[in-house]
């Protein structure tokens, strides 16, 4: 009588009890073990079964599970392994669970391999075999009450010792362990769960130890034999005597196999070679085989004593016994077990084979009765051969035919046996198939990890990677830059670890993250204001892209805002020198055009600008030397340095913030020695030269020379145009500069005094000076 979770509510309570204590704590190492004797097909297994599987999905890592099932039931044990039930059996499975767990094939459905792979199905007795050991589990439910109290005895100790310390005892409703309360602790007495107790051990009730002797004492092998009464007097006795009068005997069953053997029966019986046996046919010695067959098939087929006299059995050393052959029914028996009494009376003393058959003859009077007598016992002994000859032949056509169908079974499973081995062939090439695939696979996964080692390794922009709990997954070497971090800090919160920059918020920004899904930028600068870094911050999505992380990236951006800042300075400076030479050309144009000069003049003069815009683009840093001013405007004039024109001084850096007056002023004495000087005679000469005087009290002085001579025509000193106003006027309120323009017979000479800071440093501009003074100098 066995179902599928019979008492529902039983299971219910092993599943909330036991079975979450018996995973609690195991590995992928250990193993659960539970033994389910008398499993009978199996429904009470897999009930367990089932059970584990639920109560192990979730859990990682999983245990290993054996269940033990063990019947004495072949037949049972056969439809238990097949695992196949018809619909009406699955009554006590829930919908949920037979779609999960069973296969439909046709009619019937099957268990699925997850469950079955956990049961191991073994023939085996809990009363003759020894138990398992180490059990977690013992199910043992409505076998114990088809048990004696002898055997429920001997089972219930056998549970306790195959269970581990603190296993669990699962019982029927209608059985107990009230006996054996030393063993078990009741963890719910309702549904029949026990735990083991494992500070006691059963009580053995057989005696397993004999009394220990003391060495030097060999009399105590012997036990003292206590004095005999009466009655014990008297059985002694009676055995001595039964054992010397009694004639040798045997107890045969009615198939003629020997239960019990008397003394003194190696002269009529002895082993028969081959297989040992009980039955007495083929245990009689040479001559009493046929008689002994003839007698015993009389008394069992009248059910009398028979009795026959004269019969011949031959010894070992040639000579030969008469005896006289007696099979008795055994009465007192019951109709079931017919027992029959073979007797074996020696007729007199051995004798040789002609002494005996006379002695045998003598003892007939020869007449015809007698001779009818033993034909009619040669008939009966011809008779009982036939029959045993047909029956033999009749159990020969029943062993050939059972070889035959032992023979096509053979056949049929080498034919299986055959289809397995191709099907493994197969299952091998598939194997290979995709054990090359895996290969591949992991050659390819290892190229992928190279590529994303040597990534990291040579990327100079330095990432992170999180998980949800903002637990450091990887990271590149650049991070070192921005946090102390190392190698063993993987699996440890980035917020433990020190930053070197200015981080407020992060937290919030990669919350941010996870709520919107979506990318975050923000800059952040280091804790000494130098560097800068831009921070972004992406979701780290996994293969099923589901986002189950963040990815925070520092891009180091302090060259872009250096340049950002000195691009800033540019445009300033670039917007200060375009008012600077708007307020020159505004200058020239107003002195030029008011005084009534040509419009070639005012060209000429906006083309030295332009001239000195080219030179100052083309400037290296924030310096100009003045021998690139001077013959860029000579060049300009088509004039070369050679022995009319000299040019000689050192190398002066100055700063082009206000050269753009110190240029005017060299066009201006270029054009008018042109015109009118040293540039326009062949006979005249010009020198122009330029020093550094440094001095203690004051500024370092850049001292400018322009003198011509050999010029015929006087120089006209009262004329007053653009160049001398530029000369006299500009030069001293733009550059704090001394001049000095001296018209001589010969041609004209200018001295020009500048201190350096002035024009020198990049803050000698025009910017330091006051907007009266702008005005002035236009």
């Amino acid at each position: 009588m066995t179902s599928f979770f019979r008492d529902a509510q039983a299971f219910e309570a092993l599943a909330e009890i036991a079975i979450p204590q018996l995973l609690e704590g195991r590995g992928a190492g250990d193993t659960v073990r539970v033994w389910v004797p008398g499993c009978a097909t199996g429904e009470e297994v897999y009930s367990i079964a089932m059970l584990l599987r639920e109560q192990m999905d979730g859990r990682r890592p999983t245990p290993r599970v054996q269940i033990f099932a063990t019947d004495i039931d072949d037949g049972a044990l056969a439809v238990a392994r097949a695992a196949r039930y018809p619909l009406a059996m699955l009554d006590g499975v829930s919908e949920e669970r037979r779609e999960r767990f069973f296969i439909q094939d046709g009619s019937s459905y099957v268990l699925t391999k997850e469950v079955r792979d956990f049961c191991i199905f073994s023939p085996h007795s809990v009363v003759r075999d020894p138990p398992f050991s180490r059990i977690d589990l013992v199910s043992c439910r409505n076998l114990l009450i088809y048990f004696g109290m002898e055997i429920q005895n001997q089972a219930i100790p056998t549970f306790h010792y195959a269970l581990r310390p603190d296993g669990y005892l699962f019982l029927g409703t209608s059985e107990n362990v009230s006996q054996f309360d030393e063993l078990f602790l009741p963890v719910e007495k309702k549904h029949r769960i026990f735990r083991r107790r494992a500070d006691v051990s059963p009580q053995i009730r057989v005696p397993l130890s004999v009394s220990s002797l003391k060495v030097g004492q060999p009399g105590g092998l012997t036990p003292s034999r206590p004095a005999l009464g009466g009655a014990a007097l008297r059985h002694v006795v009676d055995n001595h005597m039964l054992e010397r009068f009694t004639p040798p005997h045997v107890l045969v069953t009615r198939d003629g196999d020997v239960v019990y053997y008397s003394g003194r029966t190696g002269k009529y019986l002895e082993a028969a070679p081959g297989v040992p046996t009980r039955q007495l046919f083929a245990l009689a010695r040479k001559g009493l085989s046929l008689d002994l067959r003839s007698v015993f098939r009389e008394a069992v087929e009248s059910g009398r004593t028979v009795t026959r006299e004269g019969v011949v059995v031959e010894g070992e050393d040639g000579r030969v016994q008469l005896i006289s052959l007696t099979v008795e029914p055994l009465t007192g028996q019951p109709q079931d077990e017919h027992m029959y009494l073979v007797i074996f009376e020696d007729e007199g003393p051995l004798a040789a084979r002609e002494e005996a058959l006379a002695r045998a003859e003598s003892m007939h009077d020869g007449t015809a009765a007698q001779i009818e007598k033993e034909l009619r016992e040669t008939r009966e002994r011809l008779q009982s051969m036939i029959e045993e000859y047909e029956t033999a032949l009749e159990e020969l056509k029943s062993s050939n035919e059972e070889l035959v169908s032992v023979n096509e079974e053979l056949q049929s499973s080498n034919e299986e046996l055959e289809a397995s081995k191709e099907e493994l062939v197969s299952l091998n090439e598939e194997l290979q198939t995709v054990n090359m695939e895996l290969s591949g696979k992991i050659d390819a996964l290892d190229r992928s990890n190279s590529d994303l080692r040597n990534l990291f390794e040579s990327t100079s922009v330095a990432t992170v990677f999180l998980d949800r709990n903002l637990v450091i997954r990887s990271f590149t070497p650049a991070m070192d830059s921005i946090f102390h971090i190392r190698a063993i800090d993987r699996g440890r919160p980035i917020t433990e670890l020190v930053s070197r920059l200015e981080l407020h918020g992060l937290e919030h920004d990669i919350e941010t993250v996870f709520k919107t899904n979506q990318p975050r930028e923000r800059h952040v600068s280091g804790r000494d204001g130098l560097a800068h870094f831009l921070v972004r911050l992406a979701p780290y999505r996994n293969g099923d892209r589901q986002i189950d992380g963040v990815v925070i990236a520092f891009v180091d951006v302090t060259d872009m805002v250096h340049a950002e800042d000195r691009q800033n300075v540019l445009i300033g400076e670039l917007q200060h020198r375009t008012r600077n030479l708007l307020a020159v050309i505004q200058s020239i144009a107003e002195q030029t055009l008011t005084a009534g000069q040509k419009l070639e003049t005012f060209t000429s003069r906006l083309a030295a600008l332009g001239r000195l815009q080219g030179l100052i683009g083309e400037a290296d840093g924030n310096l100009i030397n003045p021998s690139d001013i001077v013959r860029l405007e000579f060049g300009a004039l088509c004039v070369a340095d050679g022995e009319r024109v000299k040019i000689s001084g050192p190398v002066v850096p100055l700063g082009f913030r206000n050269i753009q007056i110190i240029a005017l002023v060299l066009h201006e004495l270029a054009t008018n020695a042109l015109k009118y000087g040293a540039l326009k005679e062949e006979q005249a000469r010009l020198d122009v030269r330029w020093r550094v005087e440094a001095g203690t009290a004051r500024p370092a002085l850049l001292v400018f020379e322009w003198v011509e001579s050999g010029v015929r025509a006087r120089p006209d000193s009262g004329r007053t145009g653009f160049g001398r106003q530029l000369i006299e006027k500009a030069l001293k309120f733009t550059l704090q500069a001394r001049t000095e323009l001296t018209f001589t017979a010969d041609g004209i000479s200018c001295h020009i005094e500048i201190p350096l800071p002035a024009a020198g440093l990049p803050g000698g501009d025009a910017s330091n000076a006051t907007p009266s003074q702008q005005s002035r100098t236009r």
